[in-house]
C-alpha cells in the first residue's frame, strides 16, 4: 500500500502514525507500507491567506490527483484541512482516534492570551483564531503567520511575533507539547471543525484498501466528524469565514456546538445540537441552519 502525504514535519508524523497502526493491525512489517511525499500548492504559497488563493483544496488537490491516477492508494490529511466535498471517486475511509482538540498559546513575554501587553503582535494563519483573538482582545495587532509549526515557533522565539496559536494535537504529534505556554479553554476558544483528527481518504472503488483501513479507524471520531463536517458544508467552510465546531461522542449520543464569527470578532452566532450518533450529520446540518437563520446575510462569505 502506498500512503500519500504532504512533506511537512507534521504531515509526515501523521503518515508514519498511520503506517505504524496499519502494520500493527495487520501483523506485517512497516515496510509493507510505502510513504510517498507529494508537494501541494498550499505548501508552495506561503505569503497569502488561503482564502485569497483557493481555500483548503490547496492542501489536497495534488494528493487527490495522485490517488485518482493510482500513484498512491490512500492519502493522510489533517481533517481540518480537508474540503467538505471531495472529487468524484474519492471518499473519507475513516479517521484515526482523535487527539486533544484544544488550541495552544505560545508566547514569549506572556503566559496567556489575556496577559499579552496592549498592542502586542500576534500571528496566525487561521481566520477562526484571528477572529476569536480579536473578540477577546480587540487591542492586539493580529497578522498573518503561515508556514509549518517549526517556522511559526521560530518567529515567536525570535521576537517577530509576541505570540501565536497552534493546535495542541499537532504539537503533541511532533513531540513539541512543551512549547505550549498555556492551553485555551474550549468554552472561550472552540476548535476548528476536524481539529485533532487525522483523516484517511481512499478510492471509492477500492474495496480491499477500505477493508484494510477499517482495522485502524475509530468509530467515535467518525461520528464526531460527521457532525462537524456537515455543519461546515452547510456554511461553506472554505477558509473565507471564521467557523468553529466541536462534537463530543458519549456512548450512542453526540453533542455538537458550532460558532460563526465576523472576521473582526465583533459579532458571533452559535448553536447546539444533541442526539443519537446515527443522526450526527443531520445534527450538524441543523445547527448550521439555525445559525444561517439568525445571522445577518453579510456574515458569511460564499
Amino acid at each position: 500500500m502506498k500512503i500519500g502525504t504532504r512533506g511537512s514535519p507534521l504531515a509526515l508524523a501523521q503518515a508514519h502514525e498511520t503506517r505504524r497502526r496499519l502494520a500493527l493491525a495487520h501483523g506485517v512489517p512497516e515496510e509493507h507500507f510505502e510513504i510517498v511525499v507529494i508537494k501541494t500548492s498550499g505548501d508552495m504559497i506561503q505569503d497569502r491567506p488561503l482564502s485569497e488563493v483557493g481555500g483548503k483544496g490547496l492542501f489536497t488537490r495534488e494528493l487527490d490527483q495522485a490517488q485518482l491516477d493510482g500513484a498512491i492508494d490512500i492519502a493522510v490529511h489533517s481533517a481540518k484541512d480537508l474540503p467538505t466535498v471531495l472529487p468524484e471517486g474519492l471518499a473519507v475511509a475513516g479517521y484515526l482516534p482523535r487527539e486533544d482538540v484544544r488550541d495552544a498559546f505560545i508566547g514569549r513575554a506572556a503566559k496567556t492570551l489575556m496577559d499579552l501587553p496592549q498592542g502586542a503582535r500576534v500571528g496566525s494563519a487561521s481566520l477562526r483564531r484571528q477572529a476569536m483573538i480579536r473578540r477577546l482582545r480587540p487591542d492586539l495587532e493580529v497578522e498573518l503567520l503561515r508556514g509549518n509549526v517549526q517556522t511559526r515557533l521560530r518567529k515567536v522565539e525570535s521576537g517577530e511575533f509576541a505570540a501565536t496559536l497552534l493546535a495542541l494535537a499537532g504539537l503533541k504529534r511532533l513531540g513539541l507539547a512543551d512549547q505550549a505556554t498555556s492551553i485555551l479553554p474550549l468554552d472561550l476558544f472552540p476548535p476548528a471543525c476536524g481539529q485533532g483528527a487525522i483523516a484517511i481518504t481512499a478510492r471509492t472503488d477500492d474495496a480491499q484498501v477500505q477493508a484494510d483501513l477499517a482495522a485502524i479507524c475509530d468509530a467515535a471520531t467518525g461520528h464526531a466528524l460527521a457532525a462537524e463536517r456537515a455543519f461546515l458544508n452547510v456554511l461553506d467552510g472554505s477558509c473565507r469565514t471564521p467557523i468553529a465546531g466541536h462534537a463530543v461522542v458519549s456512548g450512542d449520543r453526540v453533542s455538537f456546538y458550532g460558532l460563526v464569527l465576523r472576521k473582526d470578532g465583533s459579532e458571533a452566532f452559535d448553536a447546539r445540537a444533541e442526539g443519537p450518533v446515527a443522526e450526527a450529520a443531520a445534527l450538524g446540518e441543523a445547527a448550521a441552519r439555525r445559525i444561517l437563520a439568525a445571522a445577518p446575510a453579510d456574515l458569511l462569505e460564499f
